[in-house]
């Protein structure tokens, strides 16, 4: 009896959403594995370094090409609405209005982490293997300083929910700071990714962007929500169509695509029902696209090795660049080592920033899984480090 592929498509659906669910709701690992990053450690076991190196012949029935170009097709839409929305809910005018405590803060959160990073990055070049053959030596030890200075904004909302703050002044505060970091972000990338030989059509997109999103905005001011919902998606594809072309990889085109337009011409509480519908519905395909991503090449020591210092780099990074901002600003005491841990939130936007550099060819898959298994351990220590600081702070406060 012949499989078909959509059967075999479906099964692959299910593998994806009921596995990683088990095990966060049978094991209560809420705490210090949120859903998304038990479906992020899913995706990587269930990848070919794991469950295809234990089980060959299974692997392959289940994830043929036909179904993984599939599984693509949908993980590419759900990351760039991800993205998307991500870049709709900056606020820019709250940040330009404390823009010496933001700058500050924003400017030492990822610049510390990044130097850390990239002397790591320094480091791990010189054993060879981490380098892809697009890849020049700059634009890898700048794509790993930058990943591990990188804070997951829609992740860091989740979290800030959990504990209850998100809404509450100090939750404000680090939204701007990692709002600002988002922006340095995708301007890092956009410098990593510029293609001399492509460089006109690199302009060609600036300037038509920039004119679109004058008529975009204008139009936006002029239609009911419900029509700017529908027009968002339509602007959204056309950006990263644009983007792709030009050579700057969709997902720069994804994320200003939503940094021009207002977050005040969304209702708020549509946005978050959205954002949690993508993270429901559709991410964990993206989660489990990346994981058929992750390699073994150099073996798992080197691998994780690699991790493990990059980790190092990144957590004791941000942890420097946060407190010197306190010191700086005079913040309360305890207040820098809550933010520091709470923007240690990797996972996602640092997944889509590493699997751009992949996909550019600017490093290895070896390299790639090392800096997955960074992001998760990150983000997995960002609520156990945070809640008791956040305890302690609130009982001195009152």
């Amino acid at each position: 009896m012949t499989v078909t592929v959509t059967e075999l498509f479906l099964v692959a659906m299910l593998i994806i959403f009921t596995a990683p669910y088990l095990v966060w709701r049978i094991g209560r690992t809420d705490h210090w594995a949120p859903l998304v990053v038990v479906q992020i450690i899913g995706g990587i076991l269930l990848g070919p370094g794991v469950l295809g190196a234990a089980f060959p012949a299974y692997y392959q029935s289940i994830f043929t090409p036909e179904v993984i170009t599939a599984l693509n097709g949908i993980a590419w839409w759900a990351v760039m609405m991800f993205v998307w929305v991500a870049g709709i809910e900056l606020d820019l005018t709250e940040a330009w209005r404390r823009k010496r405590e933001t700058g500050i803060t924003a400017g030492l959160a990822l610049a510390v982490p990044l130097l850390f990073g990239a002397a790591a990055g320094l480091i791990l070049i010189g054993w060879g293997g981490w380098a892809g053959p697009e890849g020049q030596a700059w634009q890898v030890v700048l794509g790993i300083g930058m990943a591990c200075a990188v804070t997951a904004l829609p992740i860091l909302v989740l979290f800030m929910e959990k504990l209850e703050i998100l809404r509450a002044p100090l939750g404000q505060r680090i939204l701007r700071y990692a709002s600002m970091d988002d922006i340095a972000i995708w301007g890092v990338l956009a410098l990593i990714l510029l293609d001399w030989e492509r460089i006109g059509r690199q302009l060609a997109f600036l300037l038509v962007f920039a004119l679109a999103t004058w008529l975009v905005r204008r139009l936006m001011e002029r239609i009911g929500e419900r029509d700017r919902w529908y027009g968002g998606l339509i602007w959204l594809a056309a950006c990263g169509l644009a983007a792709d072309w030009a050579g700057l990889h969709y997902m720069v085109g994804a994320f200003l695509s939503g940094a021009v337009l207002e977050s005040r011409w969304f209702n708020l509480k549509t946005m978050d029902n959205f954002r949690d519908t993508i993270l429901l519905a559709v991410m964990p395909v993206f989660f489990l696209s990346t994981g058929l991503r992750t390699q073994w090449d150099m073996g798992g020591v080197a691998v994780f090795g690699g991790a493990a210092l990059l980790l190092v780099a990144s957590v004791a990074g941000k942890l420097a660049g946060v407190h010197l901002a306190g010191r700086i600003l005079g913040w309360a005491k305890g207040e820098a080592s809550l933010i520091g841990w709470l923007l240690q939130t990797k996972a996602l936007i640092m997944i889509i920033f590493v699997n751009i550099l992949l996909d550019k060819g600017v490093i290895t898959n070896a390299a790639f899984t090392a800096l997955l298994l960074m992001a998760v351990g990150s983000t997995m220590l960002s609520i156990p480090m945070a809640k008791p600081r956040l305890a302690r702070l609130k009982a001195e406060t009152g």
